[in-house]
């Protein structure tokens, strides 16, 4: 606060302070600051949208569509800023205002965000045939401004394709993006994002014990007691290798604690909900399971 008290006319002070705020687990502490911040400069893009994401990360859902629709009056009809509107309204199981806001985005969408959206999205419709047209059309055709992104876009189709039943398929698209991702592990061994990924790639490929190990090593990298926001991502990866390979009680422990957690997603645009729970393809191996039922909120049989 002295710093801020330092500097009234500037908004750069409270928003770092947000941002340490936010990665320590203050969240309150977090908005107050980039409200603060917020009120210096009330159409700054960066301001509105991390404000929003911590919303997001608290599960403060309205509030964050407030700040979305913030964005959207100062570039009205950029897919971007849509499809992070769009993400807002999927963890609440809204997928009627969600698809509406998504419906221009195609394998040529520039933006990443939109493009992972709308996959997302679809696979939340269970439409997994046109999210694998989709991904496919993306690798075949898109100029990638990197590596990593290609290979998630290849993570993402080996998912889907083995959602889909397309067990040989999926393994193809996966052994692609294990083959680079082991190659990028040993460049960067404290990466935990290529760690996470190499796990999902391996879970796909039915290695379970490699899988649950490069799981675990991402948490190790990137702890949440490190990182308040985006540490338990890694935990979110983990329940859903767990779920994969046929470890349900250990997934479903490990998501039970993520509900009541704050944090930033690496599978949604936001943190996991009981509605995302009950709409995702991805947890149907527990469906059965009472306790995951409970996470669902549905009523036991």
């Amino acid at each position: 606060a002295l710093v801020s008290k330092m500097l009234p006319s500037s908004s750069e002070a409270p928003k770092a302070l947000g941002y340490i705020a936010r990665r320590e687990g203050n969240w309150d502490e977090s908005i107050g600051y980039f409200e603060q911040a917020l009120a210096l400069y009330p159409c700054n893009m960066d301001l509105l949208r991390e404000a929003a994401w911590t919303h997001t990360g608290l599960r403060q859902f309205s509030a964050a569509l407030k700040l979305r629709d913030r964005t959207l009056d100062i570039t009205p009809n950029d897919p971007a800023r849509m499809a992070e509107k769009a993400g807002t309204y999927q963890p609440e199981g809204n997928l009627q205002e969600a698809a509406k806001l998504l419906s221009e985005v195609n394998a040529q969408t520039p933006s990443t965000i939109a493009f992972i959206t709308k996959i997302t999205q679809l696979r939340l419709e269970r439409n997994l045939g046109e999210a694998i047209r989709l991904l496919q059309a993306r690798l075949a055709q898109f100029r990638y401004d990197s590596e990593i992104e290609k290979i998630n876009n290849q993570l993402w189709l080996a998912l889907t394709q083995r959602l889909n039943g397309d067990t040989a398929g999926a393994n193809v698209t996966a052994a692609q993006a294990r083959s680079t991702l082991e190659s990028l592990c040993k460049n960067q061994p404290d990466n935990a994002l290529l760690a996470a990924g190499l796990s999902l790639a391996n879970a796909v490929l039915g290695e379970k014990e490699l899988a649950l190990k490069e799981a675990e090593r991402a948490i190790t990298l990137s702890p949440s007691i490190k990182d308040r926001m985006r540490g338990p991502a890694c935990e979110e990866i983990l329940a859903l290798v767990e779920t994969m390979v046929g470890e349900n009680s250990r997934a479903i422990s490990t998501l039970t604690r993520l509900l009541q957690t704050p944090y930033s997603s690496w599978l949604y645009s936001g943190p996991v909900t009981a509605s995302l729970l009950r709409l995702d393809p991805f947890w149907d191996p527990l469906r059965a399971d009472p306790a995951f039922q409970k996470l669902c909120g549905e009523k036991q049989p």
